[in-house]
């Protein structure tokens, strides 16, 4: 089993940013993908980012040139850098990690972009 936590979310002000972080912990022997996704209310699920095993990285349209994931393998933890955030950023954001097998979740995190 793969346990992922996620902190740093938080209320913001319009072009305000935010860093978020997810740790990974429990049966981790190697490297996997990892990504965030984020739901607002009242709306689905949406893919934000991703990052490869190699440090690829891909962004949605609607976060490209704010958002930066990056990742630390040696911590087993994955950053989300979100900076000009805007209101329509608010929503639960997790953070995801997949494996052969399965893909894992984290609880979420609250932000909330107002002001």
């Amino acid at each position: 089993q793969v346990q992922l936590v996620e902190s740093g979310g938080g209320l913001v002000h319009p072009g305000g940013t935010l860093r978020l972080s997810c740790v990974a912990s429990g049966s981790i022997n190697t490297i996997y993908p990892m990504g965030w996704y984020r739901q607002a209310p009242g709306k689905q699920r949406e893919w934000v980012t991703a990052i490869t095993t190699g440090g690829s990285t891909n962004y949605a349209n609607s976060v490209k040139g704010r958002f930066t994931i990056s990742r630390d393998n040696a911590k087993n933890t994955v950053y989300l850098q979100m900076n000009s955030l805007k209101p329509e950023d608010t929503a639960v954001y997790y953070c995801t990690l997949v494996t052969s097998l399965k893909a894992y979740w984290g609880q979420g995190t609250q932000v909330t972009v107002s002001s």
